[in-house]
């Protein structure tokens, strides 16, 4: 399959890795050009144990490459997976700023339909609030599902696989 995680870091970086790692075909995507030029140059800006060697292998073997390029992500992916933060907001809640700005990225870019798929830490009847974004933007039919990351640090990959 063709999939995007969009976020790389922790969560997307693990789950991007994963994916392309069972044969999947992965693109990462970030905002951040200084994170997308540092993977490309092999250069893997977390710690976790076999992360380094499973993505060097996967970019060698053509399955994960890394971009800053959301347009081009949207467009070349069947599934896209959200993983942004969510840092608190001022009350305690959880600020869905960058996942909401991805939403409406994917609506702006989607040509045909999707599955799109949070695995950002969100409260329940966010799916709601990413597919009513997306449609703003777009008449093409999304299904948004919900699939929220919980790793262990330093235990990751064998937690995703």
């Amino acid at each position: 399959m063709k999939l995007a995680v969009i976020g790389s870091g922790y969560v997307g970086l693990v789950a991007g890795a994963c994916f392309a790692q069972t044969g999947n075909h992965v693109i990462c995507m970030d905002k951040d050009k200084q994170k997308i030029e540092q993977l490309e140059q092999g250069i893997v800006p977390i710690y976790e144990p076999g992360l380094d060697t499973m993505i060097e292998k996967n970019v060698k073997s053509g399955r994960l490459r890394f971009t800053d390029d959301i347009q081009s992500t949207v467009e070349e992916s069947e599934i896209i997976f959200i993983a942004v933060g969510t840092p608190p907001d001022e009350d305690g809640s959880a600020d869905l700023t960058h996942v909401l700005a991805v939403a409406k990225s994917i609506g702006q870019y989607m040509k045909i339909p999707k599955i799109v798929v949070n695995k950002s830490t969100v409260p329940v009847g966010t799916a709601r609030k990413v597919k009513e974004a997306i449609q703003k933007e777009t008449n093409i039919e999304v299904n948004v599902v919900s699939n929220p990351e919980f790793l262990k640090e330093g235990a990751a990959i064998d937690d995703f696989m």
